[in-house]
């Protein structure tokens, strides 16, 4: 077994359809964050891209995408938006992350959204298991329906109300949805929403980010199988209210940067959108759609169930190591405290509001 570090871009077609049928026969579910064409999209914004091309007995065995920083510290390929990560790997290879970090020359690798099941690299760092909840829409959109009816009759009545209010009070009484919108402009719209919603809630603006906004633009023009942009709108007379762009396989919608006009918040065009985007992929035959970590009132609403992901770092035993522990690992016990205590969540949630309303003036 050998390990060969190469940039994304020289990756032949060849190598790029191993990674691609190497990830069929995972049974995780099939994530377009775990496909080669987003490791392709992140190399051309982010240069310290790499991908370990893992190879036994002269045919590949394994690819794992990384971002390499200074002094060997390695972390996830996108990290910071990425919402599955991990190493593609041949069912059965037997590996410990220890080799693999030193066959790519990293001391660390740090992760914030290790999907369920990469077990090679959870024995090595101190990780946080988190849920990201799921819409299961793989018996189809009618038995989703019937889910909400069941399980959160309220939620379903009330928003089917506001979709219709929202109708009558519409122009022309026209309220319609594209569920793979091509018109950059509705891109664009979407994204100075998101960045307000950044600003309002205290949080750092992602697309102040050019690396992440170049990326959003890069992928809304990727069209494969395993990966695509999917710009979803909600329209109100022409005008657009709602939007959500994430990236899509066959079978999984990964929703991403959701967004809406604040001028429309009574009648929760969020959560119409969410419900007409799970009705449109269940036409599409996805089977999934992932909503992403993080608590939500939303994502409560519409979930069917969860699946785990892990936050923490894979290290090799070294100073380079000790100096990431002491470095990231204070700020990750300390975010993981206060999110185990609700009342300190909400207390620091209603602190971030604030400095946002400060930001704001």
């Amino acid at each position: 077994m050998r390990i060969r570090v190469v940039k994304p871009g020289e990756l032949s077609e060849a190598e790029c359809e191993a990674w691609r049928e190497l990830r069929a026969k995972s049974d995780a579910p099939a994530n377009p964050f775990m496909e080669p064409e987003f490791t392709l999209a992140v190399a051309a914004v982010r240069p310290g891209a790499r991908v370990g091309v893992i190879e036994e007995d002269g045919a590949q065995a394994g690819f794992f995408p990384y971002e390499k920083g200074l002094l060997g510290q390695g972390r996830a390929i996108g990290l910071g938006v990425s919402d599955c990560q991990g190493a593609v790997l041949r069912p059965g290879l037997r590996m410990s992350a220890r080799e693999l970090l030193r066959g790519c020359s990293l001391a660390t690798w740090e992760y914030d959204n290790l999907e369920s099941g990469q077990t090679l690299f959870l024995p090595y760092g101190g990780a946080g298991e988190f849920g990201s909840p799921v819409i299961d829409i793989g018996a189809g959109y009618a038995a989703y329906q019937e889910h909400l009816r069941r399980h959160a009759p309220k939620f379903h009545r009330t928003t089917a109300a506001k979709e219709r209010r929202l109708a009558r009070q519409a122009d022309g009484g026209a309220v319609r949805f594209v569920f793979d919108e091509r018109d950059p402009a509705a891109l664009r719209t979407l994204m100075e929403w998101k960045s307000a919603q950044y600003r309002r809630t205290g949080r750092r603006d992602r697309f102040a980010q050019d690396w992440i906004s170049t990326l959003v633009r890069r992928l809304h023009g990727t069209r494969t199988p395993g990966c695509s942009g999917v710009l979803s709108v909600l329209y109100a007379a022409d005008r657009p209210i709602a939007a959500h762009f994430g990236l899509r396989s066959r079978t999984v919608l990964s929703c991403w940067f959701p967004a809406y006009d604040t001028g429309y918040a009574k009648y929760s065009p969020g959560l119409i959108l969410h419900l007409r985007m799970a009705e449109a992929a269940a036409a599409e035959g996805i089977g999934l759609l992932d909503l992403g970590r993080g608590a939500a009132e939303y994502k409560d609403s519409l979930k069917t169930g969860e699946l785990r992901v892990h936050e923490g770092s894979a290290t090799r035993p070294g100073p380079r190591a000790a100096l990431h522990r002491l470095s990231r690992e204070p700020v990750r016990r300390a975010h993981g405290y206060v999110r185990n205590r609700p009342r300190l969540a909400r207390h620091a949630q209603r602190t971030l509001k604030q400095l946002g309303r400060l930001r704001g003036h």
